[in-house]
């Protein structure tokens, strides 16, 4: 081993030898250089491999490389690149292909070798990592797809991408991605086989010599792709990614046609369908822009071509009479309220087109639960509060179990300063099962909070404590103490405190927050923050090392605090706290002994 480590660092001089001579590195650097290597050398020769060493090696030669590269254009010297630079380079190779070889299923080390690759223009060898990596992962589809990529924009081989994808299709026949990246390939491919002929053609020169075939020219091979693909993928949602790809071609319209033939024959009742029918007329037949192009005949042309997609949708809605169906709809209205425009006319009607969509799918028992909440903050903003307010109690009639559904309704209702907010409570509490309700009671107690008298909280507080199941009554435990901390005070949070504690379960911050409440009194008693201390252990002594340190420190720092007591805390802390939290305390409790923590 030793030996091996020897020859190594000797295989380093020449490149150091140069970096001195040449004025990049001092002699005293070239030592510290040496030192390091030694170092991270015995650490990859030794029996008991560690990643992490080879990762710091390959870390340091690229900070090496980085630091030469910065020196040479700090002094202008760009000679000697063969026998120092290319010789790192080397050497980082051989360490990632060490790595990968003994860590194979790390996948980030072979995408840090592709970067590191890329980022020195090792062509040559990313080749090679591409041809390793793929042979260890053959079933990440998005490896194919980066390989293949390089080939076609960097490598600029057309055929060498082809036959990764169509080796990548092998391993996955009904990947969607691969297929869309293959089509995206080919017409990529044909581009540029149309801008070369153009080229030639314009400098008048023989064609003669090269081959350019029709075929590839028009996308025949992206379309022999995509009928391919299209006996094997469902659903609509491939057709649509590879119409956006032909569509970003200027020389696909025979294409385009055949995948929206295909997509409206197969995919007639599906509402994506529908959607990119009538978003397609936004697209189709616009303005030519000219200087005698006025405002408000650019808004007229906006205006006719919304009007279009609407026919579509309204078409839609009676062919395909679903929720989705809907939400498509009303998405596409909602975003072009949500557009910009100086004209007020043409936003009052989109607005009233969004409301009146809203509508049509509530009365239809169509319109899906998470747009409702849309179609209220509309109706607010519009200053609509009659309508929000029937909206509302509709929603809750139709999904009578949904507490987002109750929440909203109670937020109109509070918003519009409504004296039927607590009838509404009744009601939703009623409704919602009390494993859920714990979202209504916080919004119940904090309306509360700022409306009615302390006495009326307090009896909403000790109420919420029963209605919620004891795993979420634990949040209104804490909620109550903190409120009645701030209405009541010291005293009166001690006995509600004490009350409390009558009942499991706790949370730690309970507990916490009647300590922290203890330490602000002027007068606070170490007999109470043992109690309290000693409470919370009893709870999470087992489970929370740090509860233990905040007792000990307590006994160590407070002017009625007893030393005496922290071998006690550290002896019950051993004895209480599971697995790796008794390491990790003792560590701590020996940093604090030391004056450390």
């Amino acid at each position: 081993m030793a030996e091996r480590i020897e020859q190594r660092l000797e295989d380093r001089v020449p490149e150091l030898e140069q970096l001195e001579r040449v004025g990049l590195f001092t002699r005293k650097e070239i030592r510290a250089v040496l030192r390091k290597a030694s170092a991270l050398e015995y650490k990859i020769q030794r029996r008991a491999l560690r990643k992490e060493d080879f990762i710091n090696y390959i870390q340091y030669e690229i900070n090496l490389l980085e630091l030469i590269k910065k020196r040479r254009a700090r002094i202008g010297y760009s000679f000697k690149k063969d026998e120092i630079e290319n010789s790192i380079l080397h050497r980082v190779h051989c360490l990632f292909n060490r790595a990968t070889g003994k860590w194979k299923e790390d996948l980030q080390l072979w995408l840090s070798h592709v970067a590191f690759c890329k980022q020195w223009n090792a062509k040559h060898q990313l080749s090679k990592v591409f041809s390793s990596m793929l042979a260890i992962h053959p079933n990440k589809p998005a490896l194919w797809i980066m390989a293949a990529k390089w080939e076609m924009e960097t490598q600029l081989s057309s055929e060498s991408a082809r036959h990764l994808f169509l080796r990548a299709l092998r391993f996955h026949p009904e990947c969607p991605k691969l297929y869309q990246e293959y089509f995206r390939m080919e017409l990529m491919h044909a581009e540029k086989q149309r801008k070369e002929k153009k080229e030639f053609e314009q400098a008048k020169m023989d064609l003669g010599e090269f081959n350019y075939s029709e075929e590839i020219l028009n996308g025949e091979m992206a379309r022999i792709i995509y009928r391919d693909a299209a006996q094997k993928i469902k659903g609509v949602e491939f057709h649509l990614a590879v119409l956006s790809i032909a569509k970003l071609f200027d020389f696909t319209q025979d294409l385009q046609k055949e995948i929206l033939e295909s997509l409206q024959t197969k995919y007639a009742d599906d509402p994506l369908t529908w959607d990119y029918m009538a978003r397609r007329e936004l697209e189709l037949g616009s303005l030519q822009a000219t200087e005698h192009t006025t405002k408000q005949m650019k808004i007229s042309e906006m205006t006719q071509r919304e009007e279009r997609c609407c026919a579509v949708f309204e078409e839609a809605v009676r062919a395909v009479p679903t929720e989705d169906m809907w939400k498509c709809y009303i998405t596409f209205c909602l975003e072009r309220y949500n557009r910009k425009t100086n004209s007020e006319e043409l936003k009052q009607k989109r607005l009233e087109r969004t409301l009146s969509m809203f509508n049509k799918a509530h009365e239809s028992s169509l319109l899906p639960e998470a747009l409702y909440k849309q179609w209220l903050l509309l109706l607010l903003e519009s200053t609509l509060s009659e309508k929000a307010t029937e909206v509302a109690e509709a929603a809750t009639k139709r999904f009578s179990l949904s507490v987002e559904v109750w929440q909203m309704r109670l937020q109109v209702l509070i918003q519009l300063k409504s004296e039927d907010v607590t009838q509404c409570f009744e009601e939703a509490v009623k409704h919602v099962k009390s494993k859920d309700a714990v979202t209504l009671w916080t919004l119940w107690v904090e309306w509360s909070e700022g409306t009615n008298s302390k006495e009326e909280t307090e009896a909403l507080y000790q109420r919420s404590l029963h209605a919620t199941t004891p795993a979420e009554s634990v949040t209104m435990k804490e909620k109550y103490l903190d409120w009645t901390y701030r209405n009541g005070g010291y005293k009166k949070v001690k006995r509600v405190f004490t009350s409390l504690c009558e009942n499991r379960p706790f949370s730690l911050d309970f507990f916490r927050k009647m300590i922290q409440i203890e330490k602000e009194q002027e007068s606070c008693k170490m007999l109470h923050l043992r109690e309290y201390y000693e409470r919370a252990l009893r709870e999470f002594g087992s489970t929370d090392s740090d509860l233990w340190l905040d007792y000990v420190k307590e006994e160590l720092s407070h002017p009625q605090g007893k030393p005496e007591n922290c071998g006690s805390i550290h002896w019950r802390a051993m004895k209480m706290l599971q697995g790796d939290l008794v390491e990790d305390f003792v560590s701590k409790y020996t940093l604090l002994q030391t004056g450390h923590l």
